[in-house]
């Protein structure tokens, strides 16, 4: 399962100086995903430069 740490969509608000997920999701799918109904977050995208090169090759 990938880690909020490693996404693309994890930002960091300087206002707050706290981190948070910038994914614009309905309540529905934010509800699902607090719920433990998906296995893994389906908006996770790595944020790895070269993992993202390496599978365009």
């Amino acid at each position: 399962m990938p880690f909020c740490d490693t996404c693309n969509y994890y930002e960091y608000d300087e206002n707050d100086e706290a981190y948070y997920c910038s994914v614009d999701m309905d309540e529905d799918d934010y509800g699902r995903l607090i719920s433990g109904a998906y296995r893994e977050c389906p908006y996770y995208t790595s944020n790895n430069e070269y993992e993202i090169v390496k599978h365009q090759m």
